[in-house]
This record gives structure tokens, sequence and C-alpha cells, in this order.
């Protein structure tokens, strides 16, 4: 009966952490057409009868200077007018263009660990950033208010794809090699993340003190299509990393929740492979496949707005520790297939090989992988933009199936003699379900997908037979520009919750009554953890970014027989 009870509180809260990341996306999404950005509030905006009038935006006003998208002619006009030319100014050290477009390839992507951008194999295509829809219509935003909706008519130039403005290059110097590099089809980037925690309060007896950890990181794209007229439109990326140093979340007695971004899986190797792949866009820039070598997180269930905290990059930890999503920097074999059904919808299908995490630890010893099963992901996207200043948002659904047949939890914290006189212990597959969301609700720096302040929420459920954290939420905010002079610098606040299956939780329960130990790094009946991150990010220079960092953990190792933990830091990224 006890089992039971906890089985209906589990179910029970995670009903209502959907209904609250819901109710968090809908309140996101209202509060984007009235919030105004806190450094343009007192700004020239464009006069109302922009607003107001029935006629549709002028091409080349709306689009800046992006020659080689076009107007798609609608049965309506949105209304919406111009963006406020405040809000859409980019800063002085902005790494893009004038008009917001990279240049092939995106100066400054791979520190914050964003996949290079590629060209479109159509000359002609309306995009050459983003995919173009395959059909025209609009899916959900269609039932949005005429004034609310800005993709109504048209469909987003490139600039409003952008993940991110880039931090460009320590050494500038550097460019007029990369230019003719790049020139001939090869560009490259490589930078440095390091992270520094220092624990001041609480955690485990006699480990408080300081903790570093840092990556290594070189990124190259090969475009083809340079190299070969036959190729065009196909590309290749690869990437090597090395990683060195020990995750402080050891002094919090944390084993499942990894604290830092920069922790484990790399193998301790000085050139460890993540990514070699393959990418190729084709049927008129509407569809885009990828095939190799590849980390699941640098596709599915991730966002550069997520890889700004350290606790949800590159995913939430309740995927991460499941074989079957390949988290980064482990990397398998596989394939996914991209496309967008309409102007404000996308979906992706991938098929990938599971391996154990340990499995392969320096990313090069291909045959050393002892294939387990074979995961399924899909995962469903709407990205909406909102007002006139066409504030994006995004609301994901993702499922994934792992077809490798996991011990069953239930058996973990006991010996195998006694755990096989336990009746409904078995193997099973596992399932994975996310749902992520965030939504632009004020715009300042740019028109690319960082430039403004965010809300944003999520949940994660994995099924309880195969892991040891079943449900994770998550809830918090990304801020630009909140100090006038320093719009490119973000503040953010991120409450996280973790909750430990409860087949694991039964296991430890009946390990206590049957008089054995729970094992190493566990420190009593396990139940759930909070982590709340701040960080406060500051662009120093071109390709140079200082981030503060400060952590809190309510009931460390998921138990209540560890003190809560506080801790500080330093989170430097370079991009030379």
């Amino acid at each position: 009966m006890k089992h039971s009870g906890t089985h209906r509180h589990t179910v029970g809260g995670a009903r209502t952490l959907m209904r609250s990341t819901l109710l968090t996306g809908c309140a996101a999404v209202t509060l984007a057409a009235f919030w105004k950005a806190p450094a343009a509030q007192a700004q020239t905006v464009v006069s109302s009868h922009t607003i107001v009038t029935p006629t549709p935006t002028p091409v080349s006003a709306l689009m800046g200077n992006s020659p080689h998208v076009t107007l798609v002619k609608g049965s309506r006009s949105s209304g919406i007018g111009l963006p406020n030319p405040d809000a859409i100014r980019q800063p002085a050290n902005s790494a893009l263009p004038a008009n917001g477009i990279p240049l092939f390839p995106s100066e400054g992507m791979a520190p914050i660990g964003v996949r290079p951008i590629v060209p479109s194999g159509d000359k002609n295509a309306a995009l050459q950033v983003e995919l173009d829809p395959v059909s025209q219509a609009e899916g959900p935003s269609a039932l949005l208010p005429a004034w609310l909706d800005a993709q109504r008519t048209h469909d987003m130039p490139d600039a409003y794809y952008v993940p991110t403005g880039g931090s460009g290059h320590l050494i500038p110097q550097l460019m007029p090699f990369r230019n003719r590099l790049k020139e001939k089809g090869f560009s490259f980037s490589f930078s440095y993340k390091g992270e520094w925690m220092g624990l001041f309060s609480g955690g485990l007896p006699n480990e408080k003190g300081n903790s570093y950890v840092h990556e290594l990181t070189l990124q190259s794209t090969f475009d083809l299509g340079k190299m070969s007229s036959n190729l065009e439109g196909w590309s290749v990326h690869t990437l090597v990393m090395e990683r060195a140093g020990k995750a402080y979340q050891n002094r919090v007695g944390e084993s499942y929740v990894a604290l830092q971004e920069v922790y484990t899986l790399s193998g301790h190797v000085a050139a460890h492979l993540v990514d070699m792949y393959a990418e190729k866009k084709f049927r008129d820039n509407t569809m885009d496949i990828i095939f190799g070598r590849m980390s699941l997180t640098h596709v599915f269930a991730t966002s550069p707005l997520l890889c700004t905290f350290q606790v949800t990059c590159s995913a939430p930890a309740a995927l991460k520790q499941n074989p079957a999503l390949s988290v980064y920097p482990k990397a398998t074999w596989g394939a996914r297939l991209r496309f967008r059904p309409t102007r404000d919808t996308a979906l992706q299908v991938g098929a990938y090989s599971v391996s154990k995490l340990a499995d392969n630890p320096s990313g090069w010893a291909w045959g050393a992988e002892d294939a387990t099963g074979l995961s399924l992901p899909i995962e469903f996207t709407w990205q909406p933009f909102l007002t006139r200043n066409r504030l994006p948002g995004h609301y994901v659904v993702g499922y994934a199936h792992d077809t490798t047949r996991y011990a069953d939890k239930l058996a973990s914290a006991l010996p195998a003699a006694v755990a096989n006189t336990i009746p409904g212990i078995r193997s099973a597959p596992s399932d994975m379900f996310w749902l992520e969301t965030d939504q632009m609700v004020y715009r300042l720096g740019g028109k690319n997908q960082m430039a403004g302040g965010y809300l944003m929420a999520g949940y994660v459920h994995v099924t309880p037979r195969a892991v040891n954290v079943s449900d994770q939420a998550y809830a918090g905010f990304s801020l630009s520009g909140l100090i006038p002079s320093r719009v490119s610098d973000r503040l953010g606040v991120l409450w996280s919750w973790y909750k430990v299956s409860n087949r694991r939780r039964g296991s430890e329960i009946l390990a206590q009554d049957y008089g054995y130990s729970l094992g190493n790094g566990v420190y009593g009946i396990q139940n759930d953890s909070h982590v709340i991150e701040a960080y406060y990010a500051i662009n120093a220079l071109p390709g140079l970014l200082i981030q503060p960092e400060f952590q809190y953990m309510i009931h460390p190792g998921e138990t209540h027989n560890i003190p809560n933990s506080a801790a500080m830091g330093l989170k430097v990224i370079a991009n030379l």
C-alpha cells in the first residue's frame, strides 16, 4: 500500500506539472503582446497608423537587406506593421552583418553548442539559413488573432531564424586566412569553455572547496558544393574536443544531476571525436537530412537558450541519463530528417544505434561499441512569431522509443538472489517524453533568436522501470539588456525539479527493510531534489563571454540527509 500511494502521488504531481507548464506557455504568449524591452521603453516607436494599416508591409522594408526572401501571397494582411527600429538595432559588438544574416559559416557558433549553419542546395531558395516550408499555409498560428500573428501573410526572413548573434573572434587577425579557406569550402572554429565552481555552504562534510573543468573544441565544416559542382548542397561536419577536470557535484553528494555542463563522457583523451556526419538539403530546400556519427542532443531536446544554463545543457538531466539519447559529447551512428510542414511548424524524425554510455570513451573506437537497440525519436515544434517585433516562441513536444531492454530499477539496490524472488521484476524497453517551451516577451538588440528576453518552462518523463530519475520539470527566464548600455548581456534564472523513479525508490526501501547497504553515493532513501541556477552573461569582448554563476541545491542526493548546498563560480567561453 505504501508503494501504491507513492505511485499515485507521482502521477498526480506529473499531471500538475504538465498543467503548470502549459499555463506558463500561455502566459508567455499573452505577455509577449504587452511586454516592452527594458532599454527600449522610452525609445522612438513606429507611429500608430503603421500598426493598423490594412495593406501588407513592403517586402523591402520588412526584409531589410535579405534579397532572396519573397513575400508569400495571402488572402489577408497581418496588419502588424514594421518592427520597432530600436528593438532590431544590432549592438556594436555583433558578429553578424548589418542585415542580420550570417556569412557561411556563421561566426562564433561553436562556443554555445549550436551546429554550423549551412547553405541551401537551391540557390533560388527563399531562405538560405532556415528550411523553406513544404506548404505555404500556417499551422496553429492561424488560430491567433491577426494583430498577434506576424506570419499571417509571409514567412520570416533569414535573420529571424539565426539562433544567436555570435560572439566574434578573439584574434581578428586570422580573418583573412579564414576567409581564404572559406572560399575554398573549408571553415573552422576553435573554442575554450572553462567552468570553475566553489562550494561554500552545505553539501558533504569537509568537502567545501573549488572545482574546475574545461573543454577545448575544434569544429569544422566542409562545403562540398564549393569543392565540386556535382556536390551542391552537401556539407560535412566534424567536432573534436578535449575535456579535463572534475565537476563539483561530487562535493555536494549528487550522483544523478550534472551541475556543470562540462563534466564527463569525454574519455580523458586529447582528441575525443564527437561529430562526423554529412548533411544535405534537398527538395527545393524544404528537407534536410544528416547521417553519420553524432550526438542526439545536438539535434533533439535542446536549444541555444537551454544551453545558457549549466544544468540543462545540452539537454535536461532526466534525458541525459538514458543511453538512448546519446548525450553530447557521446556520439553514435544515426540519421535524422527534418522539414517544415507549414510556415510555423517543424518536424524531425531519426533513427540511432544505442550502446552503453561507457562504451567507446574516446569516440574513435567504433568497433568497441556493443549495440543494444535502436532509438527512434520524433519531435514536433510550433514556432510562432508574435506582434510587430516578431517575437519567436518555441513549443516543442518530443517522444523517443528505445528498443533496448533495460534491467528493472526495482532490482537495482538488491542482491540478484533477493531480486529474483520479488514478483513483477522484468526488463523492458524505454520511452521518453519531453515538453520544452519558451517565448520571447520583448525584442532588443537585433533580429536573431537570442536578441531579447524569454520566459521558459518544460517537463520530461522517462519510463520509471528503466531509469533512476523519471521526471523533471523546470521554469525560468533569460533576459537581455537589463542594463541599457549592455544590450547583449543576459540575466538568467532557472528552477529545476528532479523526481527519483518510483521503481528505484521502491528498491531502496526494500534493501533497507532487508538490511542491505544502499550502495556508494546513496545517502538515504531517495525522493526528489531541486536546483536553482542564476547567471549573468557578459559579452566582454568580441569572442569572449564571462558568466558569473550561482547554484543552490535543495535535498542534494535526492535525500534529506545532506544539507542544502550553495556554490558560486565563473564560466568563461572564448572563441579564437
